[in-house]
């Protein structure tokens, strides 16, 4: 009865965020990041010590200071997620910047390679573009949410507009049919998902346990590789979603080193805006050698 309450009133709950001037949204974000950084939890532990890992360059205050830019700007991210799930194709459209570098619209196969800034799930957005702008629908792995409610229900939502969210546990044939259909496929493989199909290669030069579903799904179907990179509007604005020209000689013959390749395009563009990446995961939980967890 209560577990029946409480998923109705997180539903209910976003619905009341999806209803707010986008501006007020925005800046509810931003407060309850701010709250957030300030909340001793192991969330933040996390988000610390990943900081502390991947700029040893960076003094106590340096790292401290970019510490609370993540949360302000996860707390965004995680609001915006309202309109994501729960708005219409309007809100949709005028939340995202779309340059691509090659043609959407020529349904050549293609791997999508998004990466886990906190606006990853603007990607989805894209889906809701696909019909009015003649490409084909969207398609990606999605991993199990604890709640089967909010698991069927964001499956729900990401899909209104014609997207296409497969299962990571076991779906890999559903995934390779999509390809081959021409439907963007997008995956993002800086995640720890445990050892199964993955590889430790350097991540900010430290070995990092990563999936290595690009470099074989590109190998088994012949899709081209590009990278799409969503981002946060420095205007507070919403999305830019930008998607590269295919990787020249991509897939090679090795796994490791493929996989390698797409870790320092990860980091180079977390550089380039290190409080937008989605420190909040343990990205160093699994050690090679049964070396300890940071964590």
């Amino acid at each position: 009865m209560f577990k029946n309450f409480s998923n109705y009133s997180g539903v209910a709950l976003l619905r009341l965020l999806v209803s707010l001037p986008y501006k007020t949204l925005v800046s509810l974000g931003y407060g309850l990041g701010y709250i957030a950084a300030l909340i001793p939890s192991d969330r933040n532990r996390v988000v610390q010590k990943n900081l502390e890992l991947c700029f040893p360059e960076f003094n106590a205050q340096e790292i401290n200071r970019l510490r609370k830019q993540h949360w302000r700007l996860l707390g965004r991210s995680l609001v915006e997620k309202s309109i994501i799930w729960l708005g219409n194709k309007k809100q949709l459209s005028n939340m995202i910047e779309v340059h691509s570098e090659v043609d959407l619209s020529d349904r050549k196969p293609r791997i999508l390679v998004n990466m886990h800034f906190v606006g990853i799930e603007g990607s989805i957005i894209l889906s809701a573009l696909a019909e009015d702008k003649g490409w084909p629908r969207t398609s990606g792995f999605f991993q199990r949410m604890k709640s089967p409610f909010f698991n069927k229900k964001i499956v729900e939502w990401r899909n209104r507009f014609g997207g296409n969210s497969i299962d990571r546990q076991g779906n890999s044939i559903a995934l390779i049919r999509e390809i081959r259909k021409g439907s963007f496929i997008i995956i993002a493989p800086d995640i720890d998902l445990g050892l199964k199909d993955s590889t430790f290669v350097p991540f900010f030069n430290i070995p990092t346990n990563t999936i290595t579903t690009v470099s074989r799904l590109a190998k088994i179907t012949g899709a081209q590789v590009c990278m799409m990179i969503t981002t946060l509007k420095e205007n507070e604005a919403g999305y830019i979603c930008s998607i590269s020209k295919p990787l020249d000689h991509f897939p090679t013959e090795n796994v490791d080193a493929d996989t390698a390749r797409l870790n320092q395009i990860f980091e180079q563009e977390i550089r380039l805006r290190p409080a937008e990446y989605y420190w909040v995961h343990k990205r160093f939980k699994n050690r090679p050698l049964n070396e300890a967890s940071p964590y």
